[in-house]
């Protein structure tokens, strides 16, 4: 019998990496076949104004979970990126304060933790997860490859940057010499588990709602990883891993990457392929198991789409690293039977901070100091009656931007090009430079000849001295 209907949904947020924004199926991509997830959109929201909190991984990932910026503790890239403080409660520990049991399974990078930290799922109000920690792995996940003999096959010198560590279950190391993508699956299906049995005099089935989490590296760059079955049904050549007779490792990563990576883009889509078929299990599960009705599903992307890994984020400006809109505006749906309008779409301004505020909105929990969140709550969005945010801000320190409904003004230092340099050379990608203003809701143009600031001073300076109050409230926030 299906789980009887609950005003507690259960909760399941997969969050991918670097997936581009045009690199969907049902947003007219001529060569991303993404089913599933266009199935998750036909059966709720799609949202083409959401942003995560930075252009990068680590940052975001920790505002997102927070439900606020992660400026308020000092984090802007990667250099000072963080998990939240003990002081700032996060999502999974408020559900599972809650009543809700939860789930994690995926990529953890929030910064330089180590095993054990605060960072860890474990740590921080999971009961179960399944996890590969790329903070000592520069940021990267093998997809193949994670055991004690792959460590030591590669040797110290190169074990490290080529993330092939064992993984994390529960905090202990595992062996792992799966798919990572389908791994994950299986570890959040298991999770989910079982219909539940009839415990009721009326024959239907309860049980305690769960929030499972699940963070997909797919499709990070290091796509040529996979198995040999997808090779050979997708006719392409197998790519050997990092060559141990070459001096520097970022000598190798940069010719292993856009444009110099042979069949770049179809290693590219076929992970997101494999991603989309895993989200399919996960949906189909929810639907055998009798818990889809009852269940509120959210996808989105941790960052924009890598130029340097084939990503397109078309027709928006720019990529990951950078403050353009394809650094930071992600694909976002909202699935929630009898919520959620299926098939809707929105252009409110909304955030992925405000996935903390709508996850415990929907579960009926409290958070216990609100003015610790900077995200809003989904649900007036949802159901068409509220706007979203009227602002949105970004700092990474060597660039910042803010944009209203209307316009939006970014800045990159022209003064220190360390950073600019680096990207240009290592991801081949351009941050910009200077300051510019755009009217970002006529134009996605962000180009240096669709600046208008000398046209414009008067809101130059009225979202410049937002965005100064802004930031100076964060270093306030951030020192306390």
């Amino acid at each position: 019998m299906p789980a009887a209907p609950s005003d507690r949904p259960h909760i399941l947020l997969i969050i991918s990496d670097d997936h581009g924004y045009a690199d969907l199926s049902s947003r007219g991509s001529q060569d991303a076949r993404t089913p599933h997830l266009d199935r998750l959109a036909a059966s709720g929201m799609s949202f083409d104004s959401a942003y995560v909190t930075a252009p990068i991984c680590s940052p975001s990932r920790a505002g997102l979970i927070a439900g606020a910026h992660q400026q308020r503790w000092g984090g802007h890239w990667f250099s000072d990126a963080s998990f939240p403080p003990a002081r700032q409660p996060v999502l999974p520990e408020l559900l599972r304060a809650g009543g809700y049991r939860t789930g994690y399974f995926g990529k953890v990078h929030y910064g330089f933790e180590q095993p054990g930290d605060r960072a860890c799922p474990e740590q921080h109000g999971f009961d179960s997860s399944f996890y590969g920690m790329t903070s000592t792995s520069a940021g990267r996940l093998h997809y193949l490859h994670h055991s004690r003999e792959s460590r030591e096959r590669l040797g110290d010198a190169f074990h490290a940057v080529h993330g092939v560590n064992p993984m994390f279950e529960d905090g202990r190391e595992v062996d792992c010499e799966q798919h990572l993508t389908t791994a994950f699956a299986d570890r959040a299906i298991e999770f989910m588990g079982p219909a539940p049995e009839s415990d009721g005099a009326d024959g239907t089935a309860t049980e305690d709602p769960f929030f499972c989490m699940v963070a997909f590296n797919a499709v990070h760059n290091f796509a040529w990883q996979l198995p040999e079955d997808e090779l050979a049904a997708r006719a392409l050549p197998k790519h050997e891993d990092f060559d141990p007779d070459t001096d520097r490792y970022i000598d190798w990563y940069d010719g292993a990457i856009s444009p110099n990576l042979e069949n770049g883009r179809a290693y590219y889509l076929a992970q997101l392929e494999i991603m989309d078929r895993e989200i399919g299990r996960m949906l189909d599960h929810l639907e055998a198991t009798g818990r889809r009705e009852d269940t509120l599903v959210v996808y989105l992307t941790d960052n924009g789409g890598s130029a340097c890994n084939y990503g397109n984020n078309a027709p928006l400006h720019g990529t990951k690293y950078s403050l353009f809109e394809g650094g930071v505006r992600v694909p976002l749906m909202v699935s929630w039977p009898g919520m959620v309008r299926p098939g809707s779409r929105s252009d409110a301004l909304v955030s992925s901070m405000d996935l903390l505020p709508t996850f415990l909105a929907a579960a009926g929990i409290e958070h216990p100091d609100p003015v610790q969140i900077d995200g809003r709550p989904l649900q007036e969005v949802l159901d068409g009656t509220g706007g979203g945010h009227e602002l949105m801000h970004f700092d990474t320190g060597f660039q910042w931007a803010v944009r209203d409904r209307l316009w939006k003004l970014r800045w990159v230092d022209e003064e220190d090009t360390t950073y600019r340099d680096r990207l240009l050379k290592n991801e081949h990608t351009d941050i910009g430079a200077g300051l510019t203003l755009v009217p970002i809701d006529r134009d996605l143009d962000e180009s240096p000849e669709a600046d208008v600031a000398a046209e414009h001073p008067e809101v130059v300076s009225a979202l410049l001295e937002a965005h100064q109050a802004w930031s100076a409230r964060m270093r306030e926030l951030a020192s306390a």
